[in-house]
């Protein structure tokens, strides 16, 4: 009997502890599981935007238009002096309209006519003082002098009139060469030689020397997007190496549909964004100058 006691008490002793130990782990599992959120330290992970955009010429962009005629139509272009891509300065004469050679026919007339209009006004003076001189003796009757000054009165209006046409002419002469109203660069040429332009313009031209993007930021991410954040630029296509940076410059108070698609025709067109202006820094903008209208993928960093 006491053996049998002993052997009781033994296993007691030995269960002990492994309850001790099955009871711990169970309160340490409950306390796992009843800790709320708000013991446990939660870091919120701020993510940067991504949106698509192309870049631009920063500020100057013109359209420049085809002069009219004296008959209110738009000349022919004759002559083309650059093409897409070309550099350019101000000044620098473009195009050339088919108006020229015949202004510069009446320019040349207008002025021989100016020459013998003023040769004619000399002899003019001339027979008048002598003319005087015989008055002065009583050998001529002054009626006839009065007739001679009408008469230069007359010539020296019409000098007046002619030096007015011949200003004309070469105001309608200096608009049949398109000059370069900035320096920068040809983005598009609209007009070939032979052909008429019409509203849309002869060549579109921009300054280069500072470059942008326009970057379509969807209107659920804009409220992460400041003026001055630093924004890395990436080409969509692989059309430059590496990647640009610049500086948010401007954010648009308005909202209104995308215009620069996605070449994921998966793309929703109708997505809704807000313009945002990148200026980029002086060494990206030299290594874009010649890419205007390239897509590119923009980030912004957070």
């Amino acid at each position: 009997m006491f053996k049998s006691f002993s052997s009781r008490f033994l296993f007691f002793l030995g269960i002990t502890p492994l309850c001790v130990v099955l009871i711990s782990g169970c309160n340490s599992k409950d306390l796992e599981v009843n800790q709320t959120p708000n013991d446990i330290d939660v870091v919120d992970r701020i993510e940067s935007v991504a949106a698509l955009g192309q870049l631009n010429p920063l500020g100057e962009v013109r359209k420049l238009a085809a002069p009219t005629s004296g008959q209110g139509g738009t000349p022919r272009l004759s002559k083309l002096l650059v093409r897409e891509g070309d550099s350019i300065i101000k000044g620098q004469i473009l195009a050339v309209f088919d108006n020229r050679p015949k202004l510069e026919a009446n320019l040349k007339s207008a002025q021989a006519n100016l020459n013998i209009l003023m040769s004619d006004i000399r002899i003019k003076k001339r027979e008048i003082n002598r003319y005087q001189i015989l008055i002065d003796k009583g050998a001529v009757a002054e009626i006839v002098l009065d007739k001679m000054k009408d008469d230069l009165f007359i010539s020296q209006a019409n000098i007046l009139k002619l030096k007015s046409s011949i200003d004309a002419i070469n105001v309608d002469l200096e608009q049949t060469q398109l000059k370069s109203p900035i320096d920068g660069i040809v983005l598009q040429i609209l007009v070939r030689e032979g052909e008429r332009p019409n509203s849309s313009g002869v060549l579109n031209v921009g300054a280069n020397q500072l470059m942008e993007a326009l970057i379509e930021v969807y209107e659920s991410d804009i409220d992460r997007v400041q003026i001055g954040q630093v924004v890395n630029l990436i080409s969509e296509n692989g059309g430059f190496n590496g990647s640009l940076s610049g500086q948010v410059s401007l954010i648009s108070p308005q909202v209104r549909q995308r215009r620069v698609l996605s070449t994921d025709p998966t793309g929703d067109a109708d997505s809704r964004v807000v313009e945002v202006r990148v200026k980029l820094d002086n060494s990206s903008a030299k290594k874009v100058s010649q890419l205007t209208g390239m897509k590119v993928i923009a980030r912004f960093q957070p």
